[in-house]
């Protein structure tokens, strides 16, 4: 069974930094993409980052580029996304997802896997 795992959430003022952790495990294959996605309230689903575990490539969203950072460690089968100068728009629940074909694109119909999704609170 396919299980991706968040973490790292919680509840920062504005201008802080949180990382978050997807660890992906039960997937067998090693050319995934991992996509990053948030749901805000009232909000339609936003892919903001992902990576391919296949060629490297990366994308983010205007929303977070410049300040929001991607990366994997394969040997722990993780991707993280560090959030810095964070801001009241970034609260969120942020989910993390997997796509088996490695394309890393925004679009979440992409993705077959999905965690159940961390927290974000950021306060003024």
């Amino acid at each position: 069974e396919v299980q991706l795992v968040e973490s790292g959430g919680g509840e920062v003022q504005a201008g802080g930094s949180l990382k978050l952790s997807c660890v992906v495990s039960g997937f067998t294959g090693d050319g995934y993409a991992i996509g990053w996605f948030r749901v805000a309230p009232g909000r339609e689903r936003e892919g903001i980052s992902g990576i391919s575990l296949a060629d490297g490539d990366t994308f983010y969203s205007n929303s977070v580029k410049g300040r929001f950072t991607i990366s994997n460690d394969n040997a722990k089968n993780a991707v993280y996304l560090q959030m810095n100068s964070l801001k009241p728009e970034d609260t969120a629940v942020y989910y993390c997802a997997l796509d088996p074909e490695g394309v890393v694109v925004p679009d979440e119909y992409e993705y077959d896997y999905w965690g159940q999704g961390t927290q974000v609170t950021v306060s003024s």
